[in-house]
């Protein structure tokens, strides 16, 4: 079963959200605020987490980008991250978030802080 995040604009907090179908608004479990902006968020893993981390931490081209905050690196770690979901569905958005990331790009996500600049583009492979 689906289960999102928002940002509530009412009590300004970062919340899960349980929803059996779209047809239904979703509130705030905190506040009880209608007003919520959907968040970028992705997967759940499974089998263990340990051969997916060792994966990323062996790669210092892909923890090195992290560490600079390169849009690339985290869309490179996210497609890591999301191998064996249980269940593919992702929001509609997800795709071209992803495809602005590998290209370098900071997608603009309503309610989530992203860096100022990305990184000069000799530092991509």
């Amino acid at each position: 079963m689906p289960v999102y995040e928002y940002r509530c604009n009412k009590c300004q907090r970062k919340v899960s959200v349980y929803l059996r179908n779209f047809a239904t608004s979703p509130k705030c479990p905190r506040c009880g605020g209608e007003d919520l902006s959907r968040l970028f968020s992705t997967f759940a893993v499974r089998g263990t987490y340990k051969d997916i981390y060792e994966d990323i931490l062996s790669d210092r081209q892909l923890t090195s980008g992290l560490m600079r905050s390169d849009p690339r690196a985290l869309a490179d770690w996210n497609k890591r991250m999301s191998r064996g979901m249980e269940d593919e569905t992702v929001a509609p958005e997800y795709d071209e978030y992803l495809d602005r990331m590998e290209h370098g790009e900071w997608p603009q996500i309503p309610g989530v802080n992203t860096p100022e600049s990305s990184p000069p583009d000799e530092e991509a492979e």
